[in-house]
Parts: structure tokens; sequence; C-alpha cells
């Protein structure tokens, strides 16, 4: 299961790009996307994120 961005929140500050161990998010349109294929379902992200708007 991949982490999940709520667009609606995401600020696009790219803090979570940074914190992904395998490169699964990219910021497109100013909001962060998750690669579910890639992602890892770490947390790391979560974490990582000032405004909540990513959720495992």
């Amino acid at each position: 299961m991949a982490a999940k961005v709520n667009h609606d929140v995401c600020v696009g500050c790219e803090s979570c790009v940074g914190a992904c161990p395998v490169s699964a998010i990219s910021v497109d349109g100013g909001k962060a996307s998750v690669d579910a294929g890639t992602c890892v379902d770490c947390g790391s992200c979560v974490s990582t994120c000032p405004v909540s708007a990513i959720s495992q």
C-alpha cells in the first residue's frame, strides 16, 4: 500500500521528495504525487510533511 497525498492540503513544498528513500515522490503542478509502484510504505514522507497532507 502506497502513501496517499491529499491534494487539497498539499502546498507543494517538496519536503517529502527529499525524505523519500526510493524517490517515489515527485511534485507535478504544485502538488506531490506518489508512484505507488515504487513506494515501499516506509512512512518517511508522512512524518516530514509540514501540513500533514500525506497519509499511509
